[in-house]
């Protein structure tokens, strides 16, 4: 499935790493991505929330159902994050997704989601792929 068919079924987007600093990436993508329609939940352990985003410390303390785990986290963090989304799967059944913003990479992330059924998108801005083919 094309990233931009995966975000045309989403609705709700658990972003791993939500920052609280205005400017950021990880700050300004997830705001405009919830101005798009979509719910948002961050991910991080040191807010409870961001802009009215309502914020966990952990993946697992996701009550929702999750279409895509947007990561916006060094790619050294990654293939610990792709499998931490693994087991939430397992046991969720969601995210469907896990999408790694743009520069962001795994040596093993695309074999790992494959083998469990999970939808992979690696090194490309979300909100990028939603201007141009979801506006």
């Amino acid at each position: 499935m094309e990233a931009a068919d995966i975000l045309r079924a989403a609705r709700t987007i658990a972003v791993y790493g939500l920052s609280n600093t205005p400017g950021k990436s990880a700050h300004d993508i997830p705001l405009l991505m919830r101005e798009s329609g979509y719910d948002i939940v961050g991910i991080n352990p040191s807010v409870t929330s961001v802009a009215g985003i309502p914020c966990v410390p952990r993946l697992a303390d996701v009550e929702m159902d999750i279409d895509i785990l947007d990561v916006f986290r060094p790619s050294d963090q990654c293939d610990a994050i792709v499998d931490e989304a693994i087991e939430h799967f397992r046991v969720h059944g969601s995210p469907r997704c896990v999408w790694l913003q743009a520069g962001i990479t795994t040596a093993h992330g695309a074999e790992r989601c494959k083998a469990a059924g999970i939808h992979y998108v690696e090194d490309s801005c979300i909100y990028v792929v939603h201007q141009v083919y979801l506006r």
